[in-house]
C-alpha cells in the first residue's frame, strides 16, 4: 500500500488544534505526519505555507510547543520534525535529537541543509535511532543521485520539480526516479504539487505522497471553525489516500 505524509504547522492556530488535528489525521490514514516549525523565512515554501509560518510565530510560537505537543502525537503516528537549519544550528542538533528522543519522534525533513552539509550531523542523529530525511531533485545528476540514494533511512523525498511548495508545477520525472530504484531499495515519496486532484498521477511510480499546500490552505481559512478544518482536512486525507492506492 502507498503511504500518504501529511504536513500540518505546529502551533496554528493553537497547540491544541494542532494535537487535535493530527490525532485525526491518524485516523484518516495519514501513516507519518510532518510537523512543520514555524519559521520566519521558510525558503523552500510557497505562500501559504509562509503565511501558516508567520501566522503562528505572530501567535507566540515556541519550540516548546513543538516538544509538548509532539508527546502528546508521535505516541499515535509515527511523527517527523520538518523545519529549517537555523533553529537547530542555534538551539544545537544535539538537543532537537534529545526532545525528539523523549517525544517518541523519528527523525528531521530540513530543506535547507543540503546534502553535504548534512554530513557532520547525520552520524549522531542515525546513532540515536532517528532519520534525516534526504532529498533528491528533477535536476540532480545520476551520480549525485546514486550519492543520496545510497545511504538514505525511512524514505527518499523527491521533489517534484524546482522550484517552491504548492506552485503545481510538474517535470517528467520517471528517468529521475529509475536511477534512484537502481541506486536503493528505500521507499521514493514524491512531494510539491500532491492535491486530491493530481494524487493518482503523482503516485504512479512511486512508494507515497507528501501532502502539504492543499491541507494548509483549509488551515488558514478563517470562516471555518476548528472542527470544520479537521473535518475537511481529514476528508482530503482519506481522498488521497484511497486515490493514490487504487
Amino acid at each position: 500500500m502507498k503511504r500518504l505524509v501529511a504536513y500540518i504547522t505546529t502551533g496554528y492556530p493553537d497547540p491544541a488544534f494542532t494535537v487535535d488535528l493530527a490525532l485525526a489525521l491518524a485516523e484518516a490514514g495519514v501513516d507519518t505526519l510532518e510537523l512543520g516549525i514555524p519559521f520566519s523565512d521558510p525558503v523552500a515554501d510557497g505562500p501559504v505555507i509562509e503565511s501558516a509560518n508567520l501566522r503562528a510565530l505572530q501567535r507566540g510560537f515556541r519550540l516548546k510547543q513543538l516538544f509538548d505537543v509532539s508527546r502528546k502525537i508521535a505516541p499515535a503516528i509515527d511523527t517527523l520534525w520538518m523545519g529549517y537549519f537555523n533553529p537547530f544550528y542555534h538551539q544545537g542538533v544535539e538537543h532537537f535529537v534529545a526532545e525528539a528522543k523523549v517525544a517518541g519522534v523519528h527523525g528531521f525533513i530540513i530543506p535547507d541543509l543540503p546534502f553535504e552539509e548534512a554530513q557532520p550531523y547525520k552520524p549522531m542523529i542515525e546513532e540515536s535511532g532517528l532519520s534525516l530525511i534526504d532529498f533528491i531533485a528533477p535536476t540532480d545528476t545520476p551520480e549525485r543521485i546514486a550519492m543520496i540514494a545510497r545511504d538514505a533511512r525511512k524514505f527518499l523525498y523527491l521533489v517534484a520539480y524546482a522550484g517552491i511548495t504548492g506552485s503545481g508545477q510538474s517535470e517528467e520525472l520517471s528517468g529521475v526516479i529509475s536511477q534512484i530504484r537502481e541506486a536503493t531499495q528505500t521507499p521514493v515519496y514524491l512531494g510539491f504539487g500532491v492535491t486530491p486532484e493530481t494524487a493518482k498521477e503523482k503516485a504512479r511510480d512511486v512508494d507515497g505522497v507528501i501532502v502539504g499546500s492543499a491541507f494548509v490552505k483549509v488551515l488558514l481559512d478563517e470562516e471555518l471553525s476548528a472542527s470544520e478544518k479537521i473535518e475537511r482536512i481529514s476528508a482530503m486525507a482519506k481522498e488521497i489516500k484511497e486515490k493514490i492506492n487504487e
